[in-house]
């Protein structure tokens, strides 16, 4: 039996990170960029919520209950109701959005219970996340697979577990109109989120499939810019660019604004995964797993019940995600972009691992990432037991 809550007003202490984060080396580049990414190494960090919660009970089971016979009854112990910490790193962001409704409806603070403080922090970049993370300022990050993947490599596969899917999809090469065939973007300028980031490293793996090179700091047959993506909008609507690797809102709004067209839609590029791949998955601190895994089970019962209230009504949802996107950034977004950028992302509990080992690969290819063992950077065994619960079936990981 699935309950699947309402819109429950939020019980949730939000809490401003402030923090100096060292940028990565090039190699170790963030994911996606949030909704109004900098490049600035000291990012301060927040999220609204102050509202009580309320928590619904569980709708009656379909089975009547038996009759009472002569035996004694059974009695049986409640679950004492958890106590601790959960601090939650996410971005305002679409590809995000599992977090950014499990918060705004009061989901996750409702699977956690009264007893466990809830504190969210947002960022603009992997790198802070992973920065946050390594610094236990964070315990839970959604986040993009490379960077993931750099945390593995940087702490030698001690620092963090992948302990679930969020978001599959939503990233385009967007280009001018003019530019109908790989051939014709030798000499040209694209840009990408980040040096090295998921975006960045499909770009340049996919053009040296192509015969096209790249460099790191933008040469070669190809100059790539990595900056952020509202400077990308930019830029390619002022004629500087002639096209970019981005993620959605970004590739919705470069078509919608810009005038662009998609020359790649990366889910062709996934034929082993039936054109699955990771954008967004959530990763732990493994101390915090190790410590605290009843916490972590219940933050991914919130995750799942997010995952239910996206499917269940995907229009409730685009408003919790406006919501959430328009209080943290302090802007507003157009609800037709986030509508159209919902209708190209999946949101799964699946880690989709199969992709995430092909991006490994292609950062190595490129010489972005040096050569790593990604088995054991998955540890689904929590999901699988909620998901088990729910009679459905398993998911797997490296």
């Amino acid at each position: 039996m699935t309950v699947r809550p309402t819109r429950a007003r939020r019980r949730v202490l939000v809490a401003a990170l402030t923090a100096s984060l060292a940028l990565l080396a090039a190699a170790c580049g963030d994911d996606e960029s949030s909704s109004d990414a900098t490049d600035a190494a000291v990012t301060t960090v927040a999220a609204p919520t102050t509202a009580a919660a309320t928590t619904e009970p569980a709708s009656p089971d379909t089975t009547e209950a038996a009759a009472p016979t002569t035996a004694a009854p059974e009695t049986t112990a409640a679950a004492e109701p958890l106590e601790g910490t959960l601090n939650l790193g996410f971005f305002p962001n679409v590809t995000h959005a599992p977090a950014l409704v499990g918060v705004e409806e009061g989901l996750f603070a409702e699977a956690l219970g009264d007893g466990v403080e809830l504190n969210t922090f947002t960022f603009n970049a992997g790198t802070e996340a992973v920065e946050a993370l390594f610094a236990e300022a964070i315990d839970i990050s959604f986040i993009g697979p490379n960077p993931a993947i750099n945390a593995w490599a940087q702490s030698e596969g001690t620092a963090i577990r992948i302990i679930s899917g969020s978001t599959s999809g939503g990233a385009y090469l967007v280009v001018k109109p003019e530019i109908t065939s790989v051939e014709q973007l030798a000499g040209r300028t694209l840009a990408t989120p980040s040096l090295g980031n998921t975006q960045d490293v499909a770009l340049r793996a996919w053009l040296k499939e192509n015969g096209l090179e790249t460099t790191p700091d933008g040469g070669g047959d190809v100059s790539i810019l990595p900056q952020s993506n509202s400077t990308t909008l930019e830029a390619f609507i002022g004629g500087a660019i002639d096209g970019a690797w981005v993620p959605e809102p970004w590739a919705t709004r470069l078509i919608e604004e810009g005038g662009g067209t998609v020359l790649v839609d990366e889910r062709g590029l996934w034929p082993d995964t039936d054109g699955e791949y990771v954008t967004t998955h959530i990763i732990v601190r493994t101390a915090f797993l190790e410590e605290r895994p009843d916490i972590v089970k219940a933050f991914l019962a919130g995750l799942l019940a997010s995952l239910d209230s996206i499917a269940a009504d995907p229009e409730a949802a685009q408003a919790s995600v406006i919501a959430q996107i328009d209080a943290i950034t302090g802007q507003q977004s157009n609800p037709d972009v986030i509508a159209a950028s919902f209708g190209n992302l999946t949101f799964t509990a699946d880690p989709i691992a199969g992709s995430l080992q092909g991006s490994a690969d292609d950062a190595i290819e490129i010489g972005l990432l040096d050569p790593v063992e990604l088995a054991g950077i998955h540890d689904l065994t929590l999901l699988n037991e909620l998901l088990a619960e729910r009679g459905e079936n398993e998911v797997s990981g490296l």
